[in-house]
């Protein structure tokens, strides 16, 4: 039977060489002590997969060898990434995690029970060689003071998917990345609750002298459809900040130019709202589309694509760390 670290046919290795050089066009390098890059993506229903390297019309998943040495390449390029969707069985994650090396670690949480979590974890995969634990992991509870005093739209039971968050080191500087995965629910207006929720725990943990620390990074799937909307208008209203880079590209590879998605997002806080702002430089963000590069030889579908890939492209974000 095929292995993960095998060497891939001919055809699949020219595929993956031609991925790589659209990668490197696309994602700033990786340099100790200069950058951090940081990621977040919505890997559809990243669980099972099929040990062929393509997958035949009777396997079940659909994902193969092929389509997880893909994402391994994507995920490569980050220092830290966020992943979303990673479901109950980790068969996938653990073959990305082999094709990337003794080097890269992760930290996620168990998997969500009840209808509403659709049996998810939330995920943090990690390149040792630049990025480090510093010590902190802890999933977000919204006290009832606090639901309390955002009023009516409050949050009136905990998250669907609590949101995750895990302290790293790059370099001499630490930062906590808090991840999470709005409820899509059946109206648009249902997700404003975990919306404002986030919004209102980051900028309370952000101004808490006493908080393990203050650099804080919202990045996830937050399911906003419209940047000019109430969905956007609440996951803002305390002050997290999105860069025009991130606005500026597209998220989802079922989106349309003239109606682009703002599902997934990373912002953080800049010291408005008596908010303490974001120790780290930004230097540029954006996102990378794999429907060109990826897969190609099998003339798929987006559809079909997005069960083998994902239905969402990764963010990034690149911050430097030099002293």
């Amino acid at each position: 039977m095929a292995e993960i670290t095998d060497r891939p046919p001919p055809d699949i290795e020219a595929e993956l060489a031609e991925l790589r050089e659209a990668l490197d066009e696309a994602i700033p390098p990786k340099i100790l002590d200069q950058n951090v890059l940081i990621g977040t993506w919505n890997i559809r229903a990243f669980g099972n997969m099929t040990k062929k390297w393509r997958a035949g019309p009777d396997d079940t998943p659909k994902r193969d060898l092929h389509a997880v040495r893909c994402i391994a390449e994507i995920v490569s390029r980050f220092d830290v990434i966020a992943l979303q969707e990673v479901k109950a069985n980790l068969r996938s994650l653990r073959h990305m995690l082999k094709v990337l090396g003794p080097h890269w670690a992760f930290s996620l949480t168990d998997v969500t029970r009840g209808a509403p979590g659709n049996s998810e974890r939330m995920a943090f995969v990690f390149d040792t060689r630049k990025v480090r634990l510093s010590g902190l992991a802890c999933e977000l509870v919204v006290p009832k003071e606090q639901l309390d005093r955002i009023g009516p739209d409050a949050l009136h039971e905990q998250f669907a998917r609590t949101p995750y968050a895990v302290s790293f080191l790059s370099g001499k500087r630490t930062f906590i990345l808090v991840t999470l995965h709005v409820k899509w629910g059946d109206e648009a207006e249902g997700r404003i609750p975990e919306l404002k929720a986030i919004a209102e725990w980051m900028a309370d943990w952000a101004k808490d002298v006493n908080a393990y620390d203050q650099n804080l990074i919202a990045l996830g799937d937050f399911n906003i459809d419209r940047q000019e909307s109430e969905l956007y208008e609440a996951f803002s209203s305390t002050g997290l900040y999105v860069p025009d880079d991130v606005n500026e590209v597209p998220r989802t590879i079922f989106g349309h130019p003239a109606r682009p998605k703002f599902y997934d997002q990373i912002a953080w806080f800049t010291g408005d709202n008596q908010v303490p702002a974001l120790s780290l430089e930004y230097v540029q963000a954006g996102s990378f589309d794999f429907t060109t590069a990826a897969l190609r030889s099998l003339n798929l579908t987006r559809q079909q694509l997005s069960w083998r890939i994902s239905d969402h492209y990764p963010l990034w974000v690149e911050f430097s760390v030099r002293d």
